[in-house]
């Protein structure tokens, strides 16, 4: 018998002896994740663009987690770290171009700009939900160029 007959054999053999594993997802709860994705633009646009920062931070967990380093972990140190910031920056504006979400997690692309002369940056924020309250957040952020080597925009 030929090597690739024997080989033949043995993978038939072997395909019957291994059950079939299934990859179908679990069924989606698609009203709970598009109350995440209201809670979460809401938040954005009351925190992020009129700079509502203690009434907004309300549907954040005390525990918040965060995964940008240079914005600490926890409600509090969340609010008072933006409150500075907004301060400091009052023409601080993110606009929403697409938001989704996904189980627990709402993912939001967004053109953040400090003020009309900034190209700003295209940045998109992923959020954890956990029973009506934001619990994680993971950034990434690029600066917006003022040329592209192509003509498509970053939004």
């Amino acid at each position: 018998m030929s090597l690739l007959k024997s080989l033949g054999v043995a993978t038939t053999a072997l395909m019957l002896a291994i059950p079939a594993v299934s990859f179908a997802q679990s069924e989606c709860d698609v009203d709970q994740e598009e109350s995440n994705r209201e809670l979460v633009v809401d938040f954005y646009n009351q925190f992020f663009n009129e700079h509502e920062t203690e009434k907004s931070g309300e549907v954040l967990a005390g525990d918040y987690i965060q995964h940008n380093p240079e914005v600490p972990d926890g409600k509090a140190p969340f609010v008072d770290y933006f409150s500075g910031y907004f301060k400091e920056n009052p023409d601080y504006k993110s606009e929403i171009m697409r938001s989704a979400a996904d189980g627990d997690l709402v993912w939001l692309h967004v053109h953040s700009t400090n003020g009309d002369e900034d190209q700003g940056e295209a940045v998109v924020d992923i959020f954890r939900v956990d029973d009506g309250k934001i619990v994680e957040h993971w950034d990434v952020i690029q600066s917006v160029p003022e040329e592209s080597a192509n003509d498509n925009t970053m939004f």
